[in-house]
């Protein structure tokens, strides 16, 4: 039979897996925005800068 402790031991670790992997993806598509954010307001400025 198995030791309860190392069942919640195991099934513990499969929950940190899975919520690192679900905050990984977050960052990801966080990161995405951000950088396309960033290059739509660069251009934004690009355009004011050099109709002047």
């Amino acid at each position: 039979m198995s030791d309860p402790e190392q069942d919640n031991r195991k099934r513990n670790l499969k929950i940190a897996e899975n919520e690192a992997a679900r905050e990984l993806k977050s960052d990801v598509r966080l990161t995405t925005w951000a950088i396309a954010i960033a290059v739509v307001v660069a251009l934004i400025v690009l355009a004011l800068f050099l109709k002047r």
